[in-house]
């Protein structure tokens, strides 16, 4: 029974307790229908589709994915690369997409296109084959979808399937986001719809002269070996290119200026298609709008930055009468511009715009960068649509949005629709992880720094001062301090086992402003290894729970990268730590990320040098354990390997643990990724000395 289960094993079965839990909302147009994917309970892997009647609460499924598709599905590379970038580990219909009038809705599952009638629940299948990110022109007539690298169209009256754009060469694809944009850009997209349905704006991706790396499967050496394009840092990108293609077979090449990156597009009915771009230094952002009868591009906005220029998801857009909306960097805040004025007041932090309609929807932080609110703009001013502490997440229109909420006072989200100041809840049904935080939410130190204490469920002074655990990411673009209980259970599970685990964000993590985020370039490692030795001391001296003596770290991807820099650069505070799949090489990770921050290396060299682990491994005094899976295509197992190298060159003790078969995500077994967290916690109890 799931009941019996140890809180790890839940864990890794409810993927992190977010199986069961409402996501990926469609509103209908006159806000009365809400479509949803959810799976049947928090240890369900398998999302199906489901719709709510607004107006009398009801919900039904609309498409039930285990009886459509009974089983596992068999993914091609394409998908799994897809998913991989999105982090999505779950099954069933894990995406899907809809028409203007949100009367029928198409997916994938897999590889088979299907569509629903919304009103009747029909389900009709379409084409078999190696179907990615199909989507419903707005009319509902058409399906694009892309497929082995081409771009294809169909019919629905008809069932006539016609390829858009297709090309012979393999290192050549349409409709398909590239890996910079989908890890790097929150960009997911490769096509989009004209608002009148008869064309759509694809993107080509020429993969050409970027280098190919090789993931092998070393447990299975007779396995095929995956390669992939990968851009490292002051290597050739992609070239990216966009053309109109109509129904009728009609094309126009999209003018191609100086610019490196495709950063968004954006079609719709307020006005010409727009695209944003940016050169490869980042330093400025630019919004083009397309002329559709000749392809010409002209300027709308440039937004430059000395540093490089923070990317905002969502914008830009027009609105229905033609303003155009985008959000820019003034007054050390991100506001929101319609029309060229602003329309929030600085000190609140835009996150993202999630809709733009007569209204906008955004989401923000104010004062406190732990929790993110709901915004929408209405005549002239703004008002906040969330209404209690938290960290919420919404979707659909202004006048008619999905709110999840997650809170401190209770596990998972609660969902509900917002619409005429009325509130109808969507059942979630995640489960109960059976730990509540022993948390203490703190500001520390002359840079306020965000952190979070757990300790021990029932701890008492009278037990003693603690051994200390630092737990964080610490690097931009990712928060761990957030007013949610969900952040915090497995820091909760290492604090149970004995330790004061410290969690903080410093420098570079979102929701404090442009300075706040710009001070991390050039200084990856310095900066973020400073926070968190700063936070750590500014808690121990108002914390008495915390012994100084035993301080470990342990951290996933960056924050990886900062154990392992911990025990290399400061010995002084820190005594044993855990570097899950590490960046330990700046110059094996990807273009636009290492770039925006280091430089370009062919002129940033020392920049490199000064923020690699590889050239500080002769300085290791302290215990070390490298993680890394075999099968990353984000951090390749290479950073992991020369770290290990070059410790071994240096004559310094360290432990390495390969784990076969693991993407950048954590282990997808059960049993293997319970296991992982046991060995973490006896390694660094004896590491510590601690009995």
């Amino acid at each position: 029974m799931t009941a019996d289960l140890s809180f790890l094993r839940k864990l890794a079965r409810t993927q992190r307790f977010t199986l069961g839990a409402p996501k990926e909302f469609q509103v209908a147009r006159d806000g009365s229908r809400v479509l949803y994917l959810r799976s049947g309970d928090g240890y369900d892997r398998t999302h199906s589709l489901w719709s709510l009647d607004v107006t009398n609460g009801t919900e039904s499924k609309l498409v039930d994915a285990e009886r459509l598709l009974p089983g596992e599905e068999e993914l091609s590379q394409e998908e799994r690369a897809r998913r991989e970038r999105s982090r999505e580990s779950g099954g069933g219909v894990v995406r899907y997409a809809v028409d203007a009038a949100c009367e029928t809705a198409v997916f994938s599952l897999g590889g088979t296109l299907y569509s629903v009638d919304v009103a009747s629940g029909a389900v009709a299948e379409h084409v078999s084959g190696a179907v990615i990110d199909p989507r419903l022109n707005p009319q509902g007539t058409h399906v694009a979808y892309a497929a082995n690298g081409a771009l294809r169209v169909i019919e629905r009256a008809s069932g006539a399937d016609t390829v858009l754009a297709a090309e012979d060469d393999p290192q050549i694809t349409w409709g398909v986001a590239e890996f910079i944009a989908a890890e790097e850009m929150n960009r997911s997209r490769g096509y989009w719809w004209s608002p009148d349905g008869t064309a759509v704006l694809a993107q080509r991706t020429d993969s050409t002269g970027v280098p190919r790396w090789n993931i092998a499967d070393p447990a299975n050496p007779g396995a095929p070996v995956n390669t992939v394009a990968y851009p490292a840092a002051g290597e050739r990108n992609v070239a990216v290119s966009l053309r109109i293609i109509g129904l009728d077979g009609s094309t126009v090449d999209v003018e191609r200026g100086d610019w490196e990156y495709l950063v968004a597009a954006h079609w719709s009915a307020g006005g010409l298609p727009l695209i944003t771009v940016q050169p490869r230094d980042q330093r400025r952002l630019d919004i083009l709008a397309i002329d559709v009868t000749d392809g010409s591009t002209s300027l709308v906005h440039s937004e430059t930055d000395p540093a490089w220029v923070e990317i905002i998801s969502g914008v830009p857009a027009w609105t229905p009468d033609g303003r155009l909306v985008r959000v820019e960097a003034a007054d050390d805040s991100y506001q929101l511009v319609i029309d060229g004025k602003p329309v929030t007041d600085p000190g609140l932090q835009v996150r993202s715009v999630l809709h733009v309609g007569d209204e906008v929807l955004f989401s923000g932080s104010e004062d406190d960068p732990t929790q993110i609110h709901v915004y929408r703009t209405s005549a002239g001013s703004v008002t906040r649509v969330s209404d209690v502490d938290g960290v919420h997440v919404a979707a659909g229109r202004a006048e008619t949005c999905v709110v999840s909420s997650w809170s401190l006072e209770h596990a998972g989200p609660k969902v509900s629709v917002r619409r005429d100041g009325a509130a109808v809840p969507i059942a979630s049904h995640t489960a109960d992880p059976g730990i509540t935080p022993n948390l203490r939410m703190l500001t520390v130190g002359e840079r306020d720094l965000r952190c979070a204490l757990l300790l021990p469920t029932g701890y008492q002074p009278t037990d003693g001062p603690l051994p200390v655990l630092l737990d964080p990411y610490g690097g931009p673009h990712a928060q761990r301090v957030l007013h949610t209980r969900n952040a915090f259970l497995t820091s909760q599970w290492f604090a149970d086992q004995g330790f004061a685990v410290l969690i903080a964000d410093g420098r570079g993590s979102p929701g404090r402003g442009p300075a706040w985020e710009k001070e991390i370039g050039g200084a990856l490692a310095e900066v973020s290894l400073t926070d968190q030795v700063d936070a750590l001391h500014a808690v121990a001296a108002q914390q008495s729970e915390l012994d100084t003596s035993k301080v470990a770290i342990r951290g996933w991807s960056y924050g990886g990268y900062l154990s392992a820099l911990a025990v290399l650069r400061r010995p002084d505070v820190f005594h044993a730590g855990i570097a899950g799949a590490p960046v330990t090489d700046w110059s094996l990770y990807d273009t636009h990320y290492t770039e925006r921050y280091l430089g370009h290396p062919a002129e940033q060299a020392e920049s490199y040098q000064r923020n690699s682990l590889i050239d500080a491994a002769d300085r290791l005094e302290r215990s070390l354990l490298i993680v890394h899976g075999l099968a990353d295509d984000n951090v390749f197992v290479a950073h992991a390997l020369r770290l290990s190298s070059a410790l071994l060159a240096a004559g310094k003790w360290h432990d390495f643990l390969p784990l076969v078969g693991t993407t950048h995500m954590t282990p997808s077994d059960e049993v293997v990724a319970e296991n992982l967290l046991h060995l973490q916690v006896d390694w660094l109890k004896r590491e510590l000395g601690i009995g």
